[in-house]
């Protein structure tokens, strides 16, 4: 367990004795709708993708979760005992902490836990009205370059392996558009297209 994250001694033994460390591999996917949840995940290293899926199989981008942080989606639907609502995936090989779900209310005796909790919502929260207003307000090209730099951020690199229907689908839009706003990006001297690749300019 990550030391920096917590300090209080009672609350690190209870992680060692009752959570679990699981490794997933790049593009594995931990959590799926409908999935009943038993256990919350917090990233002991790497990083995890997280998005929303519908009935149709439609996707949008919402956050991503790096070392020390937990998901407040999944950490609300096991509080009000609901199954997920996201898609969670390896943004790269990671290792998460199993935390279960049991131990989330038992663990509000720690202050820490609790301070913890509340700085997650409040951050997820500022997060998703941050996405809210790019699909409110903003033009595609926006959207866009937001997704594909979280995603740069994510793995630490100015260049994505990805091709133009993954980032439709998790944008909720149509392949030929993303193409075509990728090129006008290009012409813009935004980001530079290769196969199944894009380099983001600085």
């Amino acid at each position: 367990m990550n030391k920096t994250v917590f300090t209080d001694p009672w609350l690190l033994d209870e992680f060692s004795r009752f959570t679990k460390l699981k490794s997933i591999q790049k593009d594995e996917t931990l959590m799926e709708p409908g999935d009943i949840i038993h256990f919350v995940p917090m990233v002991e290293k790497g990083v995890l993708r997280v998005v929303r899926k519908n009935e149709d199989n439609q996707e949008i981008f919402l956050y991503h979760l790096y070392p020390g942080q937990t998901c407040a989606m999944a950490l609300n639907c096991c509080q009000s005992q609901k199954k997920s609502v996201v898609k969670i995936i390896a943004e790269e090989n990671t290792e998460i902490r199993l935390i279960p779900i049991s131990l989330v209310e038992d663990w509000f005796k720690f202050p820490e836990w609790k301070a913890y909790l509340n700085q997650t919502y409040s951050h997820r929260f500022t997060e998703l009205l941050e996405v809210i207003d790019l699909i409110a307000f903003n033009h595609m090209d926006k959207q866009v370059l937001h997704y594909l730099q979280e995603r740069a951020k994510a793995i630490q690199s100015s260049t994505l392996i990805i091709t133009h229907q993954q980032i439709a689908d998790e944008l909720h839009t149509r392949r030929e558009a993303i193409s075509r706003l990728l090129r006008t990006m290009e012409q813009k001297n935004m980001l530079k297209l290769g196969r199944n690749t894009i380099e983001l300019n600085a």
